[in-house]
């Protein structure tokens, strides 16, 4: 088969699209296909009335797709600062997804062609999605025009595999992978961390999400036995607790992090990727037993809603796989469906426990958080009445807010 340089496979693909339509799937987190990017910036032409289908995850993607050509557009579920001129302009639509509801809008949304980073064939001309096989799994099963970049750098993980005579075009794009750090616990964090080690039970099954929420709960685990991981992302702290014995089996669909963390992701037997369609189908989540989901949000009010999304007033985010989580950790046996942040903000100026969300930046409803935790403490939601639930979250807050939210309260249960 022959393999094209990446250039060529740019011109190959928009003389196809010129003739099909211009949607073309790529893939996001730390498959990003960034010598493609260039590509097209060295001939923008190429670009032209494409539209970049996708979902670029904030702090990992830094890339504006759409900015390729001032008649390119671009569709993702996140909305990052990155690609924020292009949002304001119009030119990037968004749309929001849950991850879950993401694998199936790429199963069904029209387009003309995807193209995927892919490991070296093996042997049997088979290749591997590597540390990104969450979403890209739904674009191929459909009837689109296939572009294979074969990178070097990919490993091969287990999961699944794809014959490479499957793809229409085979192109060489040898790069490094996007990297990520995932960074260090704070003072808040820490405490948090220690709060989780309390919660989670013998044999429990452990998500986490991107930040700081992800790095407290993976060291949680360290120095605990026969665990599993199933998330939908891991990050370089699950390394060390690789390396502590404390897992018998990681399930994701992406990996984002280090070359070291890549690099294990193909040599340790106990991970395996699977696609986002079971890594997050909440009827998967329900039946595994003692499902610990833990999330983050922005900021939480008294009511228990949550907002995952909006910063005065603007979307600089998406809800991602946090709802999928925590629905199915509520579902779970023995689960637990926490959303763990720091009380405050700028130095204990800015309480992240507010009086009352506006409608629009309810990302997470009441009905779906279960456990709150910040570093002053737990507040189990589940169960308890309306003023039960401002009481246990007050209990949480920062000290120096805690009569400002009580007053508040007392203000906004009179008028209910």
């Amino acid at each position: 088969m022959i393999r094209l340089t990446v250039d060529l496979a740019a011109r190959e693909v928009a003389r196809q699209l010129n003739q099909t339509g211009g949607r073309l799937f790529i893939p996001g987190a730390a498959s990003e296909p960034l010598a493609l990017f260039e590509a097209y910036r060295r001939e923008p032409g190429l670009a032209a009335g494409l539209t970049f289908v996708s979902a670029h995850v904030p702090g990992i993607n830094r890339t504006d797709w759409a900015s390729l050509h001032e008649t390119a557009r671009a569709e993702g579920t996140f909305v990052s600062a990155d690609w924020r001129a292009s949002f304001e302009a119009g030119r990037f639509a968004f749309r929001p997804l849950t991850w879950f509801q993401t694998f199936r809008w790429l199963g069904e949304t029209p387009l003309d062609a995807a193209i995927v980073q892919v490991s070296e064939p093996d042997a049997d001309g088979n290749v591997s999605l590597g540390i990104a096989s969450d979403l890209a799994p739904a674009v191929l099963a459909r009837d689109v025009y296939k572009v294979a970049l074969i990178n070097p750098a990919m490993p091969r993980v287990r999961g699944a595999v794809y014959p490479l005579a499957g793809f229409d075009l085979v192109a060489d794009a040898s790069h490094d992978l996007l990297t990520y750090a995932a960074g260090t616990l704070d003072p808040a964090f820490d405490a948090i961390k220690r709060h989780l080690q309390g919660l989670i039970p013998a044999g429990a099954s452990v998500q986490f999400g991107v930040g700081k929420a992800g790095v407290a709960a993976l060291a949680a685990l360290e120095g605990m036995k026969g665990l599993r991981i199933h998330s939908g992302m891991v990050t370089d702290p699950l390394l060390p607790v690789l390396d502590s014995g404390a897992l018998t089996e990681v399930v994701t669909g992406l990996a984002a992090g280090s070359r070291a963390l890549y690099d294990r992701c193909g040599e340790d037997a106990r991970i395996r990727f699977e696609p986002s369609g079971f890594t997050h189908d909440i009827r998967v989540l329900a039946a595994i037993p003692r499902l610990v989901a833990v999330n983050s949000a922005i900021e939480i009010d008294l009511f228990g809603q949550a907002n995952a999304e909006f910063q005065d007033g603007r979307q600089i985010s998406g809800v991602g796989g946090l709802t999928d989580f925590l629905r199915g950790a509520r579902l779970s046996d023995g689960g637990l469906p926490i959303l763990a942040l720091p009380a405050s903000a700028r130095r204990g100026e800015i309480s992240r426990i507010v009086p009352r969300l506006p409608p629009l930046a309810v990302s997470v409803p009441r009905a779906d958080v279960g456990l709150v935790i910040t570093e002053h403490g737990v507040a189990d939601l589940r169960g308890l009445t309306l003023d039960a639930r401002a009481e246990a979250l007050i209990g949480v807050a920062d000290p120096g807010h805690r009569d400002r939210l009580a007053d508040a309260w007392a203000e906004m249960r009179r008028g209910l």
